[in-house]
């Protein structure tokens, strides 16, 4: 069994999940990531030349009988969880006074229930190797926009990293929040389309994830903001 490090990466098939996974498969680590949809994450491994250090699980991330069993999945096949990556959610175009609300539960339970899920699967297992959690969060977590019910979910996400770090730290797990500006991925195809001025890749995003993971062992990165040059907010 080698001793590679092992990443978990919910919402891992497209975007800015299946960049870092990109990435980390090239520095040659073991990956296995999640998602809703069964064939992207089979195209996912096929467009990789299904390698054998990339394991695919479908789930919800919002289940925490599906994203526990993710874990122990994982676990079970690489022998060990060095990080898990909450990567999963997404965003409505809805306001809070003129909005429908008909997708906020999908996307409270997804953005916010998810990553608190994913960290109580994990814990046990982080706890052996001296982990690190990742939180992927968003600028609109940090800046308030009118109505923006998405952003709210953000909000939490920079809470929960904090509040995580507090508690997990004692135990020698590292927690990164990484609260990305505007980037080019699927994320805006609900959205109207991708918003105008410069954009972030996913793959920009995903070197500042892979740099915080690959700290050197007691430094803990916790919070990183990365936005666009030429985006104001």
């Amino acid at each position: 069994m080698t001793d590679a490090h092992v990443t978990l990466i919910t919402g891992g098939g497209s975007g800015i999940g299946a960049a870092v996974a990109r990435h980390l498969l090239d520095a040659g680590h073991r990956v296995a990531v999640t998602g809703r949809s069964e064939r992207r994450l089979r195209d996912f491994a096929a467009e990789l030349g299904e390698p054998e250090d990339l394991l695919t699980i479908a789930g919800n991330a919002a289940d925490y009988e599906q994203v526990k069993g993710a874990v122990e999945t994982t676990v079970k096949r690489f022998g060990r969880l060095d990080t898990v990556i909450a990567n999963a959610g997404f965003a409505t175009d809805s306001t809070v006074a003129e909005g429908d609300p008909a997708g906020w539960t999908d996307m409270v339970l997804t953005n916010v229930l998810g990553p608190a899920l994913l960290v109580r699967a994990s814990i046990d297992a982080l706890k052996e190797t001296r982990g690190r959690i990742v939180l992927v969060g968003s600028v609109a977590g940090f800046v308030p926009t009118p109505g923006n019910v998405y952003g709210a979910t953000k909000w939490a996400v920079t809470a929960l990293a904090e509040n995580t770090r507090r508690q997990v730290t004692e135990w020698g797990v590292g927690v990164t929040l990484i609260a990305p500006g505007r980037v080019e991925t699927p994320f805006w195809d609900d959205l109207g389309g991708l918003p105008p001025g410069r954009l972030l890749t996913a793959d920009q995003i995903a070197d500042s994830i892979v740099w915080a993971v690959r700290q050197p062992e007691g430094v803990d990165v916790n919070t990183v903001v990365i936005r666009p040059i030429g985006q104001p907010n």
